[in-house]
């Protein structure tokens, strides 16, 4: 009789024992298999597991199917089908063919999941589910305790390699890539390595997706689901599944583990850890780390999370307004009264350009437009609050410097007009062209809307005089048209007056001037 005698260790822990019975397995009844030499493997947090050895199959089982399943201790395990003359039962056995040392006593041996048409009978055998104490240590006391304190991922990746290290691992290097929501990066990769002084933090673009370097990868392998990966490094195993293997090798390790950090959103995320001890990672150091890899999981997602709301809310409503929805000026009527010069600029002639170029090809002209004045806004201290059809509205706040913020609404105009030039050649539109309106005063800059659709926008007398304005420089051919108000003090010189206006939907006239975008000399206000 085996009665296996409950396990007090604190650590991860695999035992396997050799049964004195004979164990019998029968599908609907019928005998399948039948071993003296069974054996049961008892793994923290599992069932215990019985495994036969293949010769002592009666039934025959299928070639490995195309399931395959990994374990950092145990290696990758092949699954098959039993076919036996009561049926098939597809998937249903595992083996472990190259079995790490920890299992090494189930190499060769065959191991089935529960059914209800499959019975396991341990005959004379007494099998005991070992009585696992939690697993502690500095690791897991941190996790629970000081790491919520940490507000970067970048302190929290140097934090946790220091706690491992203080755990007893021998850890040479530690990698996290968690994806992200951003228009232009796919993630962040935060690596760790004992011959650094400092952490190196990537942020690679989509364009990672077809990197040989990414593609060839452990890092691929795991965040598309198809488990974890584990390769000793040293004389003699087979390293050339990954070119980052021998790198690795090459720098001295032995070691190398990548595994998934799975978010609740369902994407998997991946850590990676290596080390240059002789004997590699133990099963109580591995399983560590996968005993807390869950957690870890929660905290890269919360810093993820707090990234990914920056950088959306970054692209769909500007930096500052951003900022400060992230503030807390998150409620409809949130917002202040501003100074500000705001400008509305409207591509000319896209209705006849988007039947002249094509849908497909009109997008890409508009993303450049809307690119290079987004980049000539921000370069000069205004902020894009959005997109209109074509047109771009924006927002130049005074501060304390009314005059400055003129200066640098007229100066980005001017430039966004000469930008046109060789965007329309490079596009095959050499007339490309756009109409500005620029106008200062005062604006309410917040939260308007319904109850559950906010707009984080500027409204006042300025922004409709703004859009107005631009329209009026369509009918004379005029490009930046502005109201007195924006005029800073040089460019009065060259600013050709149009008198007063009477514009639509404005109840006053509005003195108005012409800006030749020729002329770059705003520069006499200093910040």
């Amino acid at each position: 009789m085996n009665v296996h005698a409950p396990q007090q260790t604190t650590s991860y822990g695999i035992i396997v024992e050799r049964l004195n019975q004979p164990v019998y397995i029968r599908h609907k009844g019928q005998l399948i298999a039948q071993s003296a030499n069974a054996k049961v493997m008892y793994e923290t947090r599992h069932s215990p597991a019985i495994y036969i050895p293949v010769a002592d199959m009666i039934a025959r089982l299928s070639e490995p199917t195309a399931r395959r399943t990994f374990c950092p201790f145990k290696g990758t395990a092949d699954y098959r089908d039993l076919l036996s003359p009561m049926g098939t039962l597809s998937n249903i056995a595992w083996q472990y063919n190259c079995s790490f040392s920890d299992a090494h006593e189930i190499c060769n041996h065959v191991s089935f999941l529960a059914h209800d048409d499959l019975e396991i009978d341990t005959g004379g055998n007494e099998i005991l589910d070992p009585q696992y104490r939690s697993i502690s240590g500095p690791l897991v006391d941190w996790l629970l305790r000081d790491a919520a304190y940490i507000a970067t991922p970048e302190a929290f990746t140097e934090a946790l390699a220091d706690k491992m290290i203080e755990q007893g691992f021998a850890l040479s290097r530690l990698s996290v890539l968690a994806w992200s929501l951003h228009p232009m990066i796919a993630g962040k990769h935060y690596l760790w390595s004992k011959t650094k002084e400092e952490l190196q933090v990537f942020a690679p673009s989509y364009a990672i997706y077809d990197e040989p370097k990414y593609r060839n990868s452990p890092m691929l392998h795991v965040s598309q689901g198809l488990g974890g990966v584990r390769h000793r490094l040293t004389a003699g195993n087979e390293i050339t599944a990954f070119p980052i293997l021998e790198d690795l090798q090459n720098e001295g390790a032995t070691d190398y583990v990548a595994m998934p950090l799975p978010f609740s959103d369902g994407r998997i995320n991946v850590m990676t850890v290596a080390t240059d001890t002789p004997d590699g990672f133990s099963t109580e150091h591995l399983g560590l780390i996968f005993e807390c890899s869950a957690v870890i999981a929660r905290f890269y997602e919360v810093f993820m999370q707090r990234e990914n709301a920056k950088s959306l809310l970054e692209t769909y409503v500007g930096k500052r307004s951003g900022a400060r929805v992230l503030g807390g000026e998150i409620r409809r009527g949130d917002g202040d009264e501003i100074d500000a010069a705001i400008m509305f600029c409207d591509l000319r002639g896209s209705t006849l350009l988007e039947d002249l170029l094509g849908r497909k090809a009109y997008i890409a002209l508009l993303n450049t437009f809307f690119e290079s004045t987004s980049d000539l806004i921000e370069e000069n201290g205004g902020e894009v609050l959005k997109f209109i059809g074509d047109a771009v509205l924006a927002v130049f706040p005074a501060g304390s410097n009314p005059d400055l913020a003129r200066q640098n609404a007229l100066k980005a105009a001017r430039l966004i007009v000469q930008a046109l030039k060789p965007i329309g050649a490079e596009m095959g539109v050499p007339d490309l062209d756009c109409a500005i309106g620029i106008a200062f005063g005062s604006v309410t800059y917040g939260n308007i809307g319904s109850r559950e659709r906010l707009d984080f926008t500027v409204i006042g007398q300025a922004a409709n005089i703004a859009a107005r304005l631009g329209d009026y420089g369509k009918s004379i051919n005029a490009q930046i048209v502005v109201d007195d108000q924006s005029l800073c003090k040089t460019c009065t010189a060259t600013a050709q007056p149009l008198g007063p206006l009477k514009l639509h939907n404005v109840s006053r006239s509005v003195v108005s001037y012409a800006i030749p975008p020729e002329n770059n000399d705003c520069s006499d206000i200093q910040s």
